[in-house]
């Protein structure tokens, strides 16, 4: 009797996807999506991105309405009406504080964005081409690297007036001397960039200046760029409050932290609250930046992983 053998055909094994290949991008937004660090931050920040918008939301009285201020309720403690009390016009201090953060988050925004471009677009420059280029552009930034940038945009208010000091008169006084240190860093990462292998592979095959900046140098370029604009945001925020605060920068009738300091500072025992708590929210604007610059920095360094 023979045995009949069945032959059972192999089951096709599938082949496993292809995963695309990681990126530093990709890895640094997984890293960020995990850190708790960059959570608080980023909400810290959403919530004062929003109230500077839309201060509506946060408040129902209209801090620019002079008829909101009562002078025989000036300096007044916290109470169920006005619960960060009132300053020394009788204005509320709360709706005051709420309509403050649109200043501050624009002039860190604004100036960020300033320098960020001028300084980002000159050290891609002097990176790339080196020589002379980067000579002239290397030696007209340490001219402005060795002017304090608050001790010279404070002398650029001073020359300007405090009839003409506004929101983008303090915004072009803290960016003209801060674009350096963003030059120094953009040019440090494309000399860098520039000598990998795929670089000089793009050149070889013939590629031209500008695909080589905007393709390949570039995006490799922007980590270190990113970090430091992302703390300078805080920087500048913290300097605009400084200069207000020494009656060059923002003047009333607009509403800026550091002049709500300044206008409480001389009745400070008699009404705390009043430079309490803008020097409160000064803090933790400040501090939501620098926490949002150390999440980014650990995420997109490589050294760190």
């Amino acid at each position: 009797m023979s045995d009949t053998l069945t032959e059972q055909k192999p089951k096709s094994v599938k082949p496993p996807k292809q995963k695309k290949p990681a990126s530093l991008w990709s890895d640094a937004w997984y890293d960020l999506r995990r850190s708790k660090v960059f959570i608080i931050a980023a909400v810290m920040i959403a919530v004062l991105v929003v109230m500077s918008i839309i201060p509506g939301l946060f408040s129902s009285v209209n801090a620019f309405d002079p008829t909101t201020c009562d002078l025989t309720k000036a300096r007044q403690g916290v109470s169920a009406a006005h619960i960060f009390g009132t300053d020394n016009q009788g204005c509320d201090t709360y709706s005051r504080v709420i309509y403050g953060a649109r200043i501050s988050i624009m002039v860190g925004v604004f100036s960020t964005l300033v320098t960020t471009l001028i300084g980002g677009l000159l050290g891609l420059l002097a990176g790339f081409y080196g020589r002379w280029t980067d000579t002239i552009l290397s030696r007209v930034a340490e001219i402005f690297f060795a002017i304090p940038s608050t001790l010279g945009a404070l002398l650029i208010l001073a020359l300007v007036g405090r009839e003409n000091a506004g929101i983008w008169t303090v915004v072009v006084a803290l960016s003209v001397l801060a674009w350096p240190m963003v030059l120094r860093i953009m040019r440090a990462a494309v000399m860098s960039a520039k000598s990998q292998d795929y670089v000089l592979a793009a050149r070889a095959l013939g590629a031209g200046p500008g695909r080589l900046m905007g393709r390949h140098i570039l995006p490799n370029a922007l980590a270190p760029v990113i970090v430091v604009a992302t703390m300078n945001m805080g920087v500048f925020i913290a300097a605009e409050a400084a200069l207000s605060f020494l009656g060059v920068g923002i003047q009333s009738p607009d509403i800026s932290w550091g002049l709500m300091i300044a206008d409480a500072r001389n009745r400070f025992l008699q009404a705390p609250e009043a430079l309490l708590f803008p020097a409160l929210f000064l803090s933790l604007t400040v501090l939501a930046f620098v926490m949002l610059g150390d999440a980014v920095r650990d995420a997109l360094d490589p050294k760190l992983r």
